[in-house]
């Protein structure tokens, strides 16, 4: 018991910091400026669906795939990074007041076809969590015991359940923070998280850089044979 609470612990607080549900929730608000509770709330699904799905794979096969396809950690930071920091320069331009292209219907789907990709992938769960989350399945190799595995297995995947859910609660009332606020003060707080999610990207990316001009320089280095 002592064992699953460690790791659903660790699990947790590893994960947590990196993908931050309340910060991306005023975000994911400015994203969605326009939109009903309703639809709100069944992107919130969505999104902590697709995120728990997401990070699970990752958890399990994510070194497998990148092994398969000849990526490496530092690439998958690099690309990510990229495409989180150009998402935060255009949110930080457009603040909270970006217009939504609704159809006759009533209903943006455009808006809903954006569930997956940029709305979970990597403005939710990016390259940052998804590097956390296959170094944790990279550690299930030192485990000897096949009880031992199936705990950590089990807790791990509780824990990320438990922030897939925190995902949902925050994301679907984000509205709620939007009437306390006002419309002022949703701006100032959407562009003020958009300039974290430019500076977090920016991060990101030069993290993946460094590592793989570290190990270029380290391999230029390295004793020839």
């Amino acid at each position: 018991m002592n064992a699953a609470i460690n790791t659903f612990v660790l699990v947790l607080a590893s994960i947590f910091p990196v993908v931050n549900p309340p910060g991306s929730a005023l975000v994911f608000l400015g994203l969605t400026s326009g939109a009903t509770p309703e639809l709100r709330a069944i992107l919130a699904r969505r999104i902590a669906l697709n995120s728990f799905v997401l990070l699970v794979c990752s958890f399990l096969l994510g070194a497998l795939i990148l092994q398969f396809y000849g990526i490496s950690i530092p690439i998958l930071r690099i690309a990510g990074g990229f495409i989180v920091a150009v998402s935060g320069w255009k949110l930080l331009n457009e603040g909270s007041r970006k217009e939504l292209e609704t159809p006759a219907g009533g209903v943006p789907h455009k808006l809903l076809d954006q569930a997956f990709y940029p709305l979970t992938l990597p403005l939710t769960t990016g390259p940052g969590s998804m590097a956390v989350v296959i170094s944790i399945g990279l550690s299930e190799a030192t485990i000897t015991r096949a009880a031992d595995r199936i705990i950590f297995v089990v807790a791990s995947v509780v824990a990320i359940a438990v922030l897939a859910l925190t995902i949902l609660l925050c994301f679907a009332y984000a509205d709620r923070i939007q009437k306390v606020l006002g419309p002022g003060g949703t701006d100032i707080a959407v562009r003020l998280s958009a300039f974290i999610l430019f500076c977090l990207g920016l991060q990101i990316l030069w993290s993946g850089g460094n590592e793989l001009l570290s190990s270029v320089i380290s391999a230029g280095f390295a004793p020839r044979p």
